[in-house]
């Protein structure tokens, strides 16, 4: 990768890192911009046949618009697809993605980019960020607008599905993972995005987008072999690996702790899992004000906050809460398949740097919210149960925002070496040790 394109990408990453405050101040200033409300039809299937009629990755309806920044139209084109897909129970729905054609016109080669924008509100999805809708949680969309802009320029089409689903179900991995997939199928299957059946795909995401992007890895060989195919491989940094190790790392942090609630409300809305009785006052009041939350209304809001302090008594452990246990233990990445395909993972060590400094046997450190042991774990076991190389980087000194900077230029050039068809590098024998990723225990109530 030449100089100027790893310089490109640092600047970019580094943008959308600090681009929450500009953005939300556009936000204010620009609100006759938003043009992809909440009442938009598109998004809405409303075909006489059902839904589960249709194959996943069936395109349902197709438009192209101008991409938006901050609300402010391009001479970009953008092509969004409402397609069928499947939810984190199996059931059939429908989402949208949104295509951006290579700027060489070149259809060989496409990156399938997994955002990060981690919200409770659909309404701060990509796709509508992209079709001018402008919110203080659609501030991470539009800031990553920077971030694709080097792929775009290195030729490569680029698929921006909205990972979360319509009802923005946060943390739901397996629901992440087949909206990937599935937007990717759709991708190929209509003529306006110029893609089709011989388009080889590369899979890319960060933190939120990493989720995303290994669980799509992961599921493809047996939900979507036929995209499985025509990857090349997938990079990620900032891995959520074991949902039930990271909540006891971030309790207490200063400012990672309202990922707590936050999880509570994704995993309860994409399982049917009603878990308002088991909170306290305290916890209630919490659950209702990120309802519709973005990681923008959670982070640094709730310094301090701890399970024990949204929890009734009696349910302090939140183990003891067989539905919840269950769904934890369904998020788990290291109770699920190995990826067939050459990986890269990108993993920060540096927590303390962004308030977090728990060190719980068993869990130890991470990057300020990820646990940089569990994912040390998957990469071992990736090695040891699959033929596919994986690459792995830990930057002990950087926590989760810093390490994108070294993450980000080092993927973009790993990805462009799949593409080129090179031998991908492997660390399997020397990534150290991790933790456990077994399947948490049930615990009684206190």
């Amino acid at each position: 990768m030449s100089k100027a394109a790893v310089r490109l990408i640092s600047v970019a990453v580094a943008a959308a890192a600090m681009a929450a405050t500009p953005v939300a101040t556009a936000v204010a200033a620009t609100p006759a911009a938003a043009t992809a409300s909440a009442s938009d039809p598109f998004y809405a299937y409303s075909g006489s046949e059902p839904l589960s009629s249709f194959a996943p990755g069936t395109v349902l309806k197709t438009r192209t618009l101008p991409y938006h920044v901050i609300g402010i139209p391009t001479p970009l084109k953008a092509v969004q697809l409402l397609y069928r897909t499947t939810d984190a129970q199996g059931r059939p729905a429908a989402n949208v993605t949104t295509v951006v054609r290579s700027l060489t016109g070149d259809s060989s080669k496409a990156v399938s980019y997994q955002s990060f924008y981690d919200s409770l509100n659909p309404q701060d999805s990509p796709s509508r960020a992209i079709a001018g809708d402008v919110t203080l949680g659609g501030a991470i969309p539009n800031a990553e607008a920077l971030f694709i802009t080097p792929l775009l320029l290195q030729g490569y089409n680029l698929v921006i599905p909205d990972t979360e689903g319509q009802q923005a179900n946060f943390a739901a991995g397996p629901e992440y993972g087949t909206n990937t997939l599935d937007s990717i199928r759709a991708a190929t299957k209509a003529a306006e995005t110029g893609l089709n059946s011989s388009t080889s795909f590369g899979l890319i995401g960060y933190s939120g987008g990493a989720i995303a992007t290994n669980w799509a890895a992961t599921l493809a060989p047996s939900y979507a072999p036929d995209v499985n195919r025509r990857l090349v491989g997938y990079a990620e940094g900032g891995l959520l690996v074991d949902p039930a190790h990271n909540l006891k790392y971030v309790d207490g942090s200063l400012a990672w702790s309202g990922v707590i609630p936050m999880a509570v409300i994704g995993v309860s809305r994409s399982y049917d899992i009603d878990l308002k009785s088991y909170l306290n006052s305290y916890g209630l009041s919490v659950y209702k004000d990120l309802q519709r939350g973005s990681i923008i209304n959670a982070l640094g809001h709730y310094p301090g906050l701890t399970w024990k302090k949204m929890a009734k008594p009696e349910y302090a452990n939140p183990n003891s809460i067989p539905a919840f246990l269950t769904a934890m233990n369904k998020l788990n990445l290291g109770s699920a398949a190995t990826p067939t395909v050459p990986g890269f993972i990108g993993q920060g060590n540096g927590g303390v740097l962004e308030g977090t400094f728990s060190n719980r046997p068993g869990i130890g450190t991470g990057d300020g919210v990820m646990v940089a042991g569990d994912v040390r774990s998957l990469a071992r076991q990736y090695c040891a149960t699959g033929s596919s190389p994986v690459k792995y980087n830990q930057y002990d000194l950087l926590s989760h925002t810093g390490a994108t900077l070294a993450w980000a230029p080092t993927a973009l050039g790993w990805l462009n070496d799949r593409f080129a068809g090179r031998t991908a590098p492997s660390d399997c024998g020397r990534i150290a040790s991790g933790n456990s990723l077994a399947p948490e225990e049930p615990a009684p109530l206190s």
